[in-house]
């Protein structure tokens, strides 16, 4: 049997018997897949410190998609994503895209390896639309979160080689009338984010950003901005995000979901707030700061 048919029978079993250890389940069925066995690799595997071993560095070499940001706004929610796609220290691509419309009514993006994301997408998209179709309306957002989870874990057995890809997924509850944002782990595990989230290699320093700039009952183009502040931050701290590229007019991809449906800016739209970012940049290169109000003593 082949290390990848025994992970994906090894995974099989852990989820349906609920073995309690993780390393004992491994131990009897797939004792290759222990860190240092080498099983994975084969000969001139690359195995990570107290890792598992990817076949010749190839998950390292592979595309891999980076920051993704969302934020909710009042009356929706907005997600941008930077255009940069990496292979190991390599730009691999200026200009992936990975935030796609899953739906009339949600958006996902995606970081980690760019053709399994990708894949996974389109496979959403399709499963979306087929239910929809037999059913005469559209699942909940909280059955398209639920059903984007099991086909991150259907990746289970991918992601323990290396083969990691992770998604962001937002959009407007029709039933709550807002926008909602949802993240998830390797495993499937299916969170719900207040307010702001951001996935990816870039994304502590995007999430750090937010913190500073977001502020409840944000409209569009001010949640907009702030996402794309984030953008930026992540882009000066982490060399495999991607900045706004002047020279080739190359922008975050921006797109918000409302009331009235999904919409991705044009080129031009979202290039307007890049240059409106930039401007302000060159005047002030570490960006907006958050208004600090000093204590007060109770006699004034």
């Amino acid at each position: 049997m082949g290390s990848d048919s025994s992970a994906r029978l090894m995974t099989a079993t852990y989820l349906s018997a609920g073995t309690s250890s993780f390393s004992e389940l491994l131990t009897s069925t797939a004792p290759e897949l222990l860190p240092g066995s080498g099983g994975l690799s084969g000969s001139g595997g690359l195995s990570g410190s107290g890792g598992l071993s990817v076949p010749g560095g190839l998950a390292r070499e592979l595309p891999h998609g980076t920051t993704i940001v969302a934020a909710s706004f009042n009356g929706g929610v907005v997600m941008t994503g930077d255009r940069r796609a990496t292979a190991g220290n390599m730009i691999a691509q200026r200009d992936i895209e990975k935030v796609f419309r899953s739906d009339e009514f949600s958006c996902i993006g995606i970081a980690g390896v760019a053709g399994i994301g990708i894949d996974l997408v389109r496979l959403f998209q399709v499963e979306l639309e087929h239910y929809e179709k037999l059913e005469g309306r559209a699942l909940s957002l909280e059955g398209k979160a639920n059903r984007l989870s099991g086909m991150v874990r259907a990746n289970l057995g991918g992601a323990m080689q290396g083969l990691v890809v992770v998604p962001l997924f937002a959009g407007y509850d029709t039933d709550e009338g807002a926008g909602r944002i949802f993240s998830y782990d390797v495993a499937g595990g299916r969170y719900e984010e207040q307010r702001h989230y951001s996935i990816g290699s870039g994304s502590v320093f995007a999430r750090g950003a937010l913190k500073k700039l977001y502020s409840d009952g944000m409209d569009a183009p001010a949640a907009i901005l702030a996402c794309m502040q984030a953008l930026y931050d992540a882009a000066d701290d982490d060399s495999a995000t991607g900045g706004p590229d002047l020279t080739r007019r190359i922008w975050p991809l921006v797109a918000t979901v409302t009331a009235d449906g999904y919409r991705r800016l044009p080129e031009e739209e979202a290039g307007s707030y890049a240059e409106a970012v930039i401007n302000e940049r060159m005047r002030e290169p570490d960006g907006p700061t958050s208004p600090m109000r000093p204590p007060t003593s109770d006699s004034e």
